[in-house]
């Protein structure tokens, strides 16, 4: 059987990837002219620069996530496999708050859930040390 983490692991890695084929899009008709409207504008200009900003954040806090998912015990409890799950849907809503809003209070209270949950998973691995 494999680790309980790894699922958790795997879709934050599938929105990351998700995330740069949004980019490459968004990217499309300023780098390549596909997609440009008439007037040669990008009809993703809007969004281009939130989508990189939010791939860019993927690779900050998450990072801790992925560090703790590695320290935990391989059979983590219901808790920590719920806090890791509660970190990707977080994660899910934080980039679907940054790319289609400019709603910033909003963004900063989807944060805290992530940073919340990340923080949950590393009182238990210092619990566990403590031990």
């Amino acid at each position: 059987m494999s680790h309980p983490l790894i699922l958790p692991m795997l879709a934050h890695v599938a929105l990351a990837i998700l995330l740069y084929v949004l980019l490459t899009i968004a990217r499309a008709p300023a780098v390549w002219g596909i997609g440009r409207r008439p007037d040669g504008s990008n009809p993703f200009a809007e969004f281009e620069p939130r989508i990189s900003a939010n791939l860019s954040n993927q690779f900050e806090w998450p990072l801790l996530f992925y560090i703790a998912c590695l320290l935990l015990p391989s059979d983590p409890s219901e808790l920590t496999v719920a806090l890791a799950w509660v970190f990707v849907l977080g994660r899910l809503a934080h980039s679907a708050v940054q790319i289609l809003t400019r709603n910033v209070r909003l963004r900063g209270l989807v944060f805290t859930v992530n940073f919340v949950a990340v923080l949950g998973l590393w009182v238990l691995i210092g619990m566990g040390a403590m031990r």
